[in-house]
């Protein structure tokens, strides 16, 4: 089974009044966005061997090559 993974952007914002406001990115209105936030008392980094991994996974992903959900559901035990 073949998927197709649209191109992605990334963007940073600012959580305002209980919302995320991202400026300079144009989003589509009913755009599925995800957020990854940084710890309250812990910043965000990776070592340069955790940056290569993640940036090779992102890698296979746009090759197509990942389970989809329904894959790995139909392969767990019932």
């Amino acid at each position: 089974m073949a998927s197709t993974i649209e191109a992605m952007q990334v963007a940073t914002g600012t959580v305002v009044d209980g919302k995320v406001v991202v400026e300079g990115v144009p989003l589509q209105e009913g755009a599925l966005v995800a957020v990854v936030t940084r710890g309250a008392d812990e910043p965000f980094s990776l070592t340069a061997a955790q940056e290569d991994e993640l940036l090779a996974a992102m890698a296979e992903i746009q090759r197509g090559e990942f389970v989809t959900l329904e894959q790995l559901l139909a392969e767990l035990p019932q």
